[in-house]
């Protein structure tokens, strides 16, 4: 077989492009300490990395709406500790003038000028906010849900952050259960609200299930719910089904006992005081105990979802660090390994050209030397 000085020429060619595309691969490996910086690199590895990348950035995410919510809920937390402290306050008011032997009708009124203030911080702690979203109005942030005669402007509304795959978590707790005990049974106990509806089909069956759980401002101009009109604007995702009925042993709702209104507590208190009433300061003593009584529960129930999006964040972290260990075990290069190549291109590459230089002639010099 005849071997034409072209076809010499195209394998020196190929020897050296491919020894330099080698040399230049594993040259940007160093730089870059990854292994594969294109799917062509390893086509099964970038899948799994990429997939890997994919759920890394959904944990982040899902990190930043749990350290949201674990702010908002400590905030309520802190501020049902301060109520807490105003009502024990009161309690010790009301047990000091319960009875004439350390009490007058001096004493009263000046103690009443006491609980004024007390109820008036009650009502501050009602209607803080964190940032611009009042912590204790349900879904309606905007404006303060309390006003200064204790009526109540805000809705049940709890609000769900999207916390994993298919979980939300609620990250506040309407006045109308910490402070008006709407939804607490008659031993205290807060019960779930309703699964996160996902489809407008699972909202209608929700309704339908539970008509209770839909109050009056969900419903349209002609009586029915918002959500049957798919161009209407979506309702509240997620309601309370409570409405003071705790479930049964057969899974039932049954009656149970409204909870007590802690800022008509404190305002009966004062009203007794000025008026002298014994009699009402002895029953003020146990409307205060149970508005303690349900405060504690309130605030242990926003305790154990800070506990619960603790955990959760520790978990998360814990496989946030999993996932950079794959991607890093399939992406990154290893460095002995990249430089022993590199060295192994470059002795190729040298031993290609010095090879060349003996096959092919170099100039038509050559040809008129000869």
């Amino acid at each position: 077989m005849r071997v034409a000085d072209k076809m010499a020429f195209d394998q020196v060619n190929r020897a050296i492009t491919r020894n330099r595309s080698d040399l230049d691969k594993f040259q940007n490996q160093a730089a870059t300490q990854k292994r594969i910086t294109k799917p062509s690199d390893d086509p099964v590895a970038a899948s799994r990395v990429l997939g890997a990348r994919t759920e890394e950035q959904s944990t982040e995410q899902f990190i930043k709406n749990l350290n949201y919510a674990k702010g908002f809920l400590d905030y309520s937390e802190q501020s049902l500790g301060d109520l807490d402290n105003v009502l024990v306050r009161a309690k010790e008011l009301a047990i000091s003038q319960a009875n004439d032997a350390s009490a007058n009708p001096e004493t009263r009124r000046a103690v009443a000028a006491e609980v004024a203030q007390l109820y008036a911080e009650a009502i501050q702690i009602a209607n803080r906010r964190l940032g611009e979203r009042f912590i204790f109005g349900g879904f309606k942030t905007i404006h303060p849900p309390f006003d200064q005669n204790g009526q109540y402007h805000g809705d049940d509304g709890e609000m769900k952050v999207h916390i994993d795959k298919d979980t939300f978590l609620s990250m506040n707790m309407p006045g109308s259960v910490a402070f008006l005990g709407k939804g607490l049974s008659s031993d205290g106990l807060e019960f779930q609200s309703l699964t996160q509806p996902r489809t407008l089909q699972q909202l209608k069956t929700q309704e339908q299930n539970h008509p209770d759980a839909f109050s009056d401002e969900n419903k349209n101009a002609d009586g029915e719910s918002a959500g049957s009109n798919v161009g209407e604007v979506r309702g509240p995702a997620s309601l309370r089904i409570t409405d003071n009925a705790a479930p049964g042993a057969n899974g039932e709702s049954q009656n149970v006992t409204q909870g007590v209104n802690v800022l008509n507590a404190l305002k009966k208190f004062q009203i007794a005081l000025n008026a002298d009433d014994k009699e009402g300061v002895q029953e003020s003593m146990d409307n205060l105990d149970k508005a303690l009584q349900q405060v504690i529960v309130a605030r242990s129930a926003l305790g154990s979802r800070v506990t619960a999006i603790g955990n959760t964040i520790d978990s998360m972290q814990s496989h946030l660090v999993d996932d950079k260990s794959t991607i890093s075990q399939l992406e990154d290069a290893d460095a002995f390994q990249v430089i022993s190549n590199i060295n192994k291109a470059q002795s190729a590459l040298q031993a290609t050209l010095q090879t060349s230089g003996r096959l092919m002639q170099k100039s038509l010099m050559d040809f008129v030397q000869a």
